[in-house]
């Protein structure tokens, strides 16, 4: 889970935080700084989220150009004396709430970042604490076969339950191999006018962090979501997004006792997900206000 650590973060000269819980970017608060670029001056919202990309902003940057950052509270320029060692543009200091610091590359399209804890031990503690993240349990590579039906219960209380933070084993409805790949749920994304990426998504249910290899807006469209293994499309054209109305995607989960579909909107920051009609009748999901 370490790839889907939360960065929480304060200004290395005034000390406040420089977290944002009313606007989120990949499901998680994101880190509020002021920026300065060739096309004027405003506020951006980076992703909190180790690895990601994404963002929003009210300014446009250009393409390879070196943006300046500043705290949105003392105003200090954030500015580290060490350069990139990839592209040579400053890099930008933050300090972590939990001990330790990050830095990232201040040009953009360049993917260099690091982080340093003074304890890695206590920080993941603290991070499966704070998610309630079960314990990982292995993954097989391939199902052959989908399990048949359990008969419909009568009651709720003969349903199956899912809880908050189970792992969900997924797997491509089309050749049955699993998209779990380091402990991520990885789903290739086409978006038109960029090279092919990816976008993983946290497989435990209910919690929604996600990153890409690509920048994917925040509320639009994320493209076609495709299995990473054979490439094959994963939208669906007979289902939609229960709250937006945007086209699906459907993956294969393995719940206890069963393999059932399960549906994720494509619309970047949605939470929907749903099940078939026929698998509400012995499946429940904790705490799930999509179900």
């Amino acid at each position: 889970m370490i790839n889907f650590i939360s960065l929480f973060v304060k200004c290395p000269m005034c000390g406040k935080s420089l977290m944002d819980k009313e606007h989120k970017v990949d499901n998680e608060p994101g880190i509020r700084m002021a920026v300065e670029a060739a096309k004027g001056k405003g506020i951006m919202v980076m992703s909190s989220i180790y690895g990601s990309r994404n963002y929003i902003s009210d300014v446009n940057f250009g393409d390879q150009e070196v943006v300046t950052f500043s705290c949105p509270h003392c105003a200090a320029k954030l500015i580290k004396k060490d350069t990139c060692d990839i592209c040579g543009a400053p890099m930008v200091p933050l300090i972590l709430q939990m001990g330790g610091k990050v830095s990232f590359c201040s040009r953009k399209g360049c993917e260099n970042h690091n982080v340093e804890f003074n304890d890695l031990a206590d920080a993941l503690k603290r991070f499966y604490e704070d998610y309630g993240i079960k314990v990982y349990h292995s993954t097989p590579e391939h199902i052959h076969l989908r399990k048949e039906k359990h008969p419909a219960e009568d009651t709720d209380d003969h349903k199956e339950t899912i809880g908050n933070g189970f792992f969900l084993r997924a797997y491509c409805p089309h050749c049955r191999k699993s998209l779990i790949e380091d402990d991520m749920l990885k789903l290739k994304v086409i978006r038109q006018g960029l090279n092919p990426g990816y976008i993983f998504l946290s497989p435990y249910l209910n919690v929604f962090s996600s990153k890409s290899t690509i920048f994917l807006p925040e509320e639009e469209l994320i493209g076609d979501v495709r299995c990473f293994h054979c490439d094959n499309s994963l939208l669906v054209e007979d289902k939609k997004c229960g709250r937006c109305g945007t086209a699906i995607a459907k993956i294969i989960v393995s719940a206890r006792t069963k393999m059932i579909d399960f549906y994720i909107c494509s619309r970047k920051g949605c939470t929907w997900h749903g099940l078939n009609e026929s698998d509400l009748d012995d499946i429940r999901m904790e705490d799930s206000v999509e179900w």
